[in-house]
């Protein structure tokens, strides 16, 4: 199935464009599924469609996975049980535009992370990249005016935000020690099973709160989009990509996360694109072909 799948820099965009929808779903159904409710039933979803392809590999590298339980745990804490669960606890109590603009400073941070903890660098020329795709990000959050920045302040949902974004980037450089002889769909149903087990605690208290979902039809409808697209195909593009490009240059693609909002919201909404939009469009996607043009260095970063 992996081989099939097509350019690593195509994964990575509809892996964004597959979480773009999903920070719309989780802001508006935080008042109908509480956010470890959500997290939980996203992953039991993507589990039941991924055992089908991880069982059948499973008695033959079950030594495998066994001999590296310790990354799997760290990275199955980080990836499924971390990351989603702050940032849904965040989109509790922060607008999305403060989420969108947090988000962003993930390439930031796994590429000083990949610096610090793998000694790994990025040419002038592709730094100058994704601060040019940082710039574009900010240009379409703040609407082309930069007193929005001053304006905006932070609350309890922002630091939310920022856990997130530094769990998503030590789960992105921690996949350099994932096992490399583990089939990917095995791999992804182990971090699933590590996710689940720690999220249940979580779950269990909402329920013992009295935070239970409110069922309906969008209710049901939004947690399966989690669940399908950017739990189980995002993360099966996400993990083949960064094995393909490394951890920095995939990261750079969360940048695209506005893009994709605007084009929705002009799809979905009507809401007509501004020159801004344009103007930070542009920026990102220079930004992200500066970084990215190096193809044949890509698996050295």
């Amino acid at each position: 199935m992996l081989a099939r799948l097509p350019h690593p820099y195509l994964l990575l965009v509809l892996t964004t464009l597959f979480w773009s929808g999903n920070m719309v779903v989780g802001r508006a159904i935080r008042d109908q599924v509480p956010p470890f409710s959500l997290a939980f039933w996203r992953w039991a979803i993507a589990l039941a469609l991924v055992l089908p392809l991880a069982l059948p590999h499973l008695r033959t590298q079950w030594p495998l996975l066994r001999q590296h339980w310790q990354a799997v745990t760290i990275l199955g804490l980080l990836g499924i049980g971390g990351y989603n669960t702050l940032a849904y606890i965040g989109l509790q109590y922060t607008p999305a535009t403060n989420a969108v603009l947090l988000n962003s400073f993930i390439p930031i941070a796994t590429i000083t992370l990949s610096w610090i903890f793998l000694k790994k660098h990025l040419l002038g020329v592709e730094w100058f990249g994704v601060l040019l795709s940082f710039v574009g990000v900010t240009s379409i959050v703040c609407r082309g005016d930069l007193n929005t920045l001053a304006q905006m302040s932070l609350n309890v949902g922002d630091l939310w935000m920022l856990a997130a974004v530094f769990t998503w980037a030590l789960y992105t450089i921690g996949l350099q020690w994932r096992p490399p002889d583990v089939h990917p769909m095995l791999l992804l149903a182990a971090f699933t099973v590590v996710g689940l087990l720690a999220l249940a605690p979580g779950y269990a208290w909402e329920i013992v709160q009295g935070q239970t979902i409110q069922v309906s039809t969008d209710s049901l409808a939004a947690i399966a989009y989690t669940g399908v697209f950017p739990g189980f195909l995002g993360y099966v593009f996400y993990n083949r990509a960064v094995g393909e490009v490394g951890a920095s240059k995939a990261s750079l693609f969360i940048h695209l996360m506005p893009v994709f909002g605007t084009l929705l919201s002009a799809i979905f909404l009507a809401e007509i694109p501004q020159a801004y939009h344009y103007a930070g469009i542009i920026l990102i996607f220079t930004g992200i072909y500066l970084t990215t043009s190096s193809l044949p260095r890509a698996k050295t970063r």
